[in-house]
């Protein structure tokens, strides 16, 4: 029947208790007991190893004091319900298949390369950011860029210079009302300008050589010129 812990059943042979082994075990399935866990317990670490008919190490995982290392041609997590993979990782590849992934350190998450996506959105009631504080922030596509605030204000922000080009296209703003804030004033003057003139109320938009935008007051005829200070100081 046995001896010590060790009993031999129909089913198979049964161990009662903490059990050790001195030298290799082999057996073809482990289960424990219905309304128990199965616990595998080491002074140093845990590791199962997986071989092929040759002998040669095929996959390994090791569960240690500080870590738990896998190494095998591909990882995979999968859901307990449906068996889909919600995690999967390779050599080409890592592959993350929730519906949701979250990142919940301050820090947000951090690419050393590019980030390929079809859809940026923020978080239902949070406003979305795209930031880079010490360099450039760079967005392309082959047929183009949509950014989209259908309830709100959509604002752009920079230390120094906005540039908007275009190589082969337009540059097209439609809306109802287009304000240019903070635009400089020039000074016009002319022989048949009066100098008891009413307060100027209406001006002209002027463009230097340079493309520097200036307002100038407006009069009879065009009073945007070349040699304003505004444009030479450009």
């Amino acid at each position: 029947d046995g001896m010590g812990n060790l009993r031999v059943t129909k089913k198979g042979i049964r161990l009662e208790g903490i059990s050790e082994f001195l030298l290799p075990l082999y057996v073809k399935e482990i289960h424990s007991r219905k309304d128990s866990p199965l616990v595998f317990q080491s002074d140093r670490n845990v590791t199962v190893n997986a071989r092929n008919h040759m002998g040669q190490l095929t996959g390994q995982l090791t569960v240690g004091a500080e870590s738990v290392e896998a190494q095998c041609k591909r990882f995979e997590v999968r859901a307990s319900e449906d068996g889909r993979v919600l995690f999967s990782a390779d050599e080409d590849a890592i592959t993350i298949g929730a519906e949701k992934l979250k990142v919940t350190g301050t820090e947000g998450a951090v690419f050393g390369h590019s980030v390929e996506t079809p859809h940026i959105r923020a978080e239902p009631s949070q406003d979305l950011r795209l930031e880079s504080p010490t360099r450039s922030l760079i967005m392309e596509a082959p047929r183009g860029i949509q950014v989209s605030a259908a309830a709100g204000d959509l604002k752009a922000t920079c230390r120094k210079e906005l540039h908007l080009q275009s190589t082969e296209g337009e540059i097209f703003l439609n809306a109802d009302t287009i304000r240019l804030g903070n635009l400089p004033t020039g000074s016009f003057s002319s022989s048949s300008s009066s100098s008891s003139n009413s307060r100027q109320t209406v001006y002209e938009l002027c463009v230097c050589p340079s493309g520097k935008l200036y307002l100038s007051p407006a009069g009879v005829g065009s009073t945007c010129q070349s040699s304003s200070t505004i444009c030479l100081w450009s």
